[in-house]
């Protein structure tokens, strides 16, 4: 019996690409107050990530319950999937663990620097994006 490439080679596709398959839909737990998060919402919806937005008064705890390193917290927790995304980062990296699905448990960009998504004002040094896993110390991701 002889198979047909079309059906195998759409599979293959469809695991290598599983959360943009049918779009890539976000949670991001925010403080209520923080205007910055609201333009980072609208920085990912225009890349294509649905984004609810929603409010908390508990960003600290969640961040901790999720292993992000205090001195490493951004403003906000977003959650695709099985990984979370803390802080304004930029959707490239975003992305690309989504296609990668590496073994962490996502990604933190610390702070509210200037110049991130988001943020208002001139980028005054580069942004390091770092990696958050059960395994090992966070490290460099990438950095913009």
């Amino acid at each position: 019996m002889r198979l047909s490439k079309a059906p195998l080679l759409a599979l293959l596709l469809g695991l290598a690409f599983p959360a943009f398959a049918a779009g890539t839909s976000a949670q991001l737990y925010m403080n209520p107050n923080c205007g910055c998060c609201g333009e980072y919402a609208k920085y990912l919806r225009a890349h294509g990530i649905a984004v609810t937005e929603i409010p908390v008064h508990n960003l600290a705890q969640m961040q901790e319950q999720n292993g992000v390193p205090e001195r490493l917290a951004g403003c906000h927790i977003m959650k695709i999937g099985p990984y979370i995304f803390d802080g304004l980062i930029p959707v490239d990296s975003v992305k690309r663990v989504l296609a990668e699905r590496p073994l962490i448990k996502g990604l933190t960009l610390p702070g509210m620097p200037a110049g991130a998504p988001g943020m208002p004002g001139p980028k005054k040094g580069p942004l390091h994006v770092y990696y958050i896993s059960n395994d090992t110390p966070p490290k460099i991701y990438a950095t913009y």
